[in-house]
């Protein structure tokens, strides 16, 4: 079933002590293209995320936003140093003698002193991270995945329609293309007959005539192709997997047999049919670059 390139998707936990948000979208690109904006902590994930994520996208412009929250103080250790603590007690204390201060140094004058301690995380292990991140991840991808197929469905639907007007169209074109042979046969023949005569008039020559005529204006190659090409359109969109870049290819090749029967076209009927058929291509060429 086709997929759309565009899609959405969000998962939210808290669990051992962490909050959780992951976020997912994505629009249109030619090829898979991805990028994360992740947590200092997290920037290890990067090639994880991304071979998570390309597991199950095949095209689009992949955007990822993670953040992550920790709720704890299990994992925080705040250290001292020692040595400047000391500096600055015997700093304070060369005050008080100089200027026979009466004040004794205190813990609240020291803890002003806020480059005397450094609040420092331990250590976390990457794998329990990573877990902590796919609980969160999962369910955003589904729902990113879910939204990408739901689209996908509608343009299926709106890729059948068109379809089946271009078929209409073709329909229309095999039906008036004899008629270009004919009117052009009566017209040769009113020419002939105005200019020799009646009793001069060579039906051979004029069959001949009509038949080169014929041979430059014929469509129905083109139109047997255009046909086979719908087909297989048809036949892409019920295909499971990315079929994207193969109906563009498709798109292009009825676009040539279209400009093909333009440029051959002596009916003026004919020639506003190509113009509904191009209209109706360009239409369908535009969804193929909404699909994965």
């Amino acid at each position: 079933m086709l997929k759309s390139m565009t899609g959405y998707g969000r998962g939210e936990i808290t669990s051992n002590g962490r909050h959780i948000v992951f976020e997912i979208k994505s629009v249109n690109h030619k090829f898979f293209e991805f990028s994360s904006r992740l947590p200092r902590n997290c920037l290890f994930l990067e090639d994880k995320l991304k071979s998570f994520i390309q597991s199950k996208v095949a095209r689009g412009k992949v955007d990822v936003f993670l953040q992550m929250e920790t709720l704890d103080a299990d994992n925080v250790e705040v250290q001292i140093n020692h040595g400047l603590a000391d500096g600055y007690i015997a700093a304070l204390r060369e005050l008080q003698s100089t200027y026979q201060l009466a004040d004794a140094v205190s813990l609240t004058q020291l803890t002003r002193f806020s480059d005397i301690f450094t609040v420092q995380k331990t250590p976390e292990d990457e794998e329990t991270i990573w877990q902590a991140v796919l609980q969160a991840g999962t369910p955003a991808l589904d729902a990113f995945l879910a939204m990408r197929e739901t689209e996908g469905h509608r343009l299926f639907l709106d890729l059948l329609e068109k379809a089946d007007r271009l078929e209409e169209l073709v329909s229309q074109v095999e039906l008036r293309a004899p008629e270009t042979v004919r009117a052009y046969r009566e017209r040769l023949k009113e020419k002939i007959e105005e200019l020799v005569g009646e009793n001069r008039f060579d039906e051979q020559r004029l069959l001949t005539e009509v038949a080169i005529f014929a041979d430059h204006v014929a469509v129905d190659e083109e139109t047997v192709r255009l046909r086979s090409h719908i087909k297989q359109l048809r036949s892409l969109a019920e295909e499971d997997g990315p079929v994207g870049r193969k109906i563009d290819f498709l798109v292009q090749e009825m676009n040539r047999e279209t400009n093909t029967i333009g440029s051959k076209s002596q009916n003026t009927d004919i020639a506003y049919l190509v113009v509904d058929m191009k209209s109706e291509i360009e239409k369908i060429r535009e969804q193929v670059q909404n699909l994965e």
